[in-house]
C-alpha cells in the first residue's frame, strides 16, 4: 500500500502533466493559480489515499449482492445442505481485501 506521501508524488505528476487547468471564475476563463494547482493535488492525493484505505467497502458491497438474493442463498442452502452463500461471501472478501 502507498503511503500519503508516495500518492502526493502520483498525484502531483498526473497534475503537472495535466496543466495548464482552468477554472471559471464570475463567467470567465482562468488558469489555476500556485495555490490553486498545490491544491488540486492535495485533494487528488487525499482521493487517491481514499480509494486505497476505503475503496473496498464499496467493491464488497456491490459484490455482495442484494439483502433478497442473500437470504435466498441461505434458504436454498438450509434445504439442500448447501454452503454457497458462505462460499460466496467468502470469495466476496478475498476479491476484495480490506487493507493491512
Amino acid at each position: 500500500m502507498a503511503t500519503l506521501e508516495e500518492l502526493t508524488a502520483v498525484a502531483t505528476q498526473e497534475i503537472e502533466e495535466a496543466k495548464p487547468m482552468y477554472k471559471q471564475v464570475n463567467n470567465e476563463r482562468l488558469e489555476f493559480t500556485d495555490a490553486d494547482y498545490d491544491q488540486a493535488i492535495t485533494d487528488l492525493a487525499n482521493s487517491k489515499y481514499n480509494d486505497q484505505q476505503f475503496g473496498y467497502i464499496q467493491a464488497r458491497s456491490e459484490a455482495y449482492g442484494s439483502v433478497q438474493d442473500q437470504l435466498d442463498m441461505q434458504y436454498w442452502d438450509s434445504v439442500n445442505g448447501t454452503t454457497l452463500w458462505a462460499d460466496h461471501i467468502a470469495q466476496v472478501k478475498a476479491d476484495n481485501p480490506k487493507p493491512e
